[in-house]
């Protein structure tokens, strides 16, 4: 993560590792082996220079403070952490970074290290998933009310509520994957010519992208930032998505609701003024950490007119920005995991929050007298009665006000597909 934020919140251990110096520094020392190897194979670079080049990369030590100072000056890692490899290289030192650009090594290194992360915030997910599964299918007969607009409208169940989330969840890490796997490998020379390399061009960056196991893409794409756009939306979706769920977590707790309960580890979720109180603290938690990615991701976002061939600060800003939101992504999903493994659900007060003028009935009873009555004259009449409070007295409704769950529709079935949906996904095997 950039900046000190060491007094706050961070991702979880296995994240950091991913994202830290020594990760990115590995990165690119992989796309620059990759590159000789490549070059080697094509005849562009002279026999036995990749081998040269592979060892001095694989016994390179690198000062990463020495490394800043010199990244500072030259506005880019690449350039000192190229100089240290060709010196280490000896003789083949001359061919490290051939025909390539720094932007080249950064772009590529970024697509490595996304997947990484990537692989990380899977593991994490799936948890929740794992989660979210099981509420599903232990609550789906937890009849509670339905909110629209904050309001209470038909009932619904726990369960569905859980599976709504858990399909969500599936769906946000789709669209990560989908992301994450388009990241090709970036190979252009200085504006994107790949002269250098001249007619073997194409099979030096089919052997690179073959090497890291990356797509080829269809030009180079230094001022392009689609891939590095669609990544940061995915991003956010996942942010978002987590900030959700975690939000609705928090008005389930509230004191004149109190749905549901984290109960976590000993001192977690305590007030500082009022000893009566306890927190739902990991879901708030996850909500404030979906909200320092959102406008991280959305900064990858607005950051698509790279000017002409390669961009004067644009792309080195992009980076630091993918770090920052991975991290933020990771700890909301790592919080709200903590939230849900916590989780107490209270299902009678579920049950007892639903209004007891029985006015939740309002569109079962509706869907009763409509072919009789029509739509808006049965509305009319179970408007009338509901302001009499009359609606509990009426003889013709009593089976249906003593059932709520035959008021909360096919609640199985939809459950049923919402977990299907997720044994089937990519989530459910990681």
């Amino acid at each position: 993560m950039s900046g000190d934020s060491s007094l706050w919140p961070g991702p979880p251990e296995a994240m950091r590792k991913v994202l830290g110096a020594s990760a990115w520094i590995e990165a690119m020392l992989e796309v620059e082996c990759a590159l000789a190897a490549a070059e080697e194979e094509a005849g562009v670079i002279g026999r036995g220079a990749a081998r040269a080049i592979a060892d001095a990369a694989a016994s390179l030590k690198i000062d990463l403070e020495a490394l800043r100072a010199e990244a500072a000056l030259a506005g880019t890692p690449v350039i000192p952490l190229v100089s240290a490899l060709s010196a280490a290289a000896g003789p083949a030192g001359g061919f490290v970074h051939f025909g390539a650009t720094s932007q080249d090594v950064v772009d590529t290194a970024l697509a490595l290290v996304a997947r990484r992360a990537a692989s990380v915030l899977t593991a994490e997910l799936a948890q929740v998933g794992r989660l979210l599964a099981a509420l599903a299918s232990d609550h789906r007969h937890s009849v509670m009310p339905g909110r629209t607009l904050l309001q209470q409208g038909s009932p619904t169940t726990f369960g569905l509520k859980a599976a709504g989330w858990l399909v969500a969840v599936v769906d946000a890490h789709g669209e990560l994957l989908g992301a994450v796997r388009s990241l090709p490998i970036q190979l252009g020379g200085a504006v994107g010519t790949l002269a250098v390399l001249g007619e073997r061009a194409h099979a030096v960056v089919a052997d690179v992208a073959a090497r890291l196991g990356l797509p080829i893409p269809t030009l180079p794409w230094h001022a392009n930032r689609i891939p590095v756009a669609r990544l940061g939306a995915a991003l956010g979706v996942a942010a978002g998505t987590l900030g959700k769920i975690a939000g609705d977590l928090v008005l389930l707790a509230q004191t004149e609701v109190a749905e549901i309960a984290e109960r976590g580890e000993p001192g977690r979720g305590i007030s500082s003024a009022m000893p009566q109180k306890r927190n739902p603290a990991a879901s708030i938690a996850a909500i404030a950490a979906a909200r320092r990615a959102a406008p991280v991701a959305a900064a990858l976002l607005s950051g698509l007119d790279h000017e002409h061939e390669r961009a004067a600060g644009a792309w080195q800003a992009e980076a630091p920005l993918v770090v920052d939101v991975f991290g933020h992504v990771a700890l909301a999903s790592a919080e709200l995991r903590r939230a849900f493994e916590g989780i107490e659900v209270d299902g009678a007060r579920m049950r007892a929050n639903l209004d007891p003028s029985g006015a939740w009935a309002a569109d079962a009873i509706t869907a009763m007298l409509a072919p009789t009555l029509g739509r808006d004259a049965a509305r009319d009449q179970i408007r009338e009665a509901i302001a009499r409070g009359a609606l509990r007295s009426d003889p013709r409704f009593a089976a249906l006000l003593a059932d709520p769950l035959a008021a909360a529709g096919p609640v199985d079935a939809l459950i049923d597909a919402a977990l299907a949906r997720h044994a089937d996904s990519e989530l459910a095997e990681s």
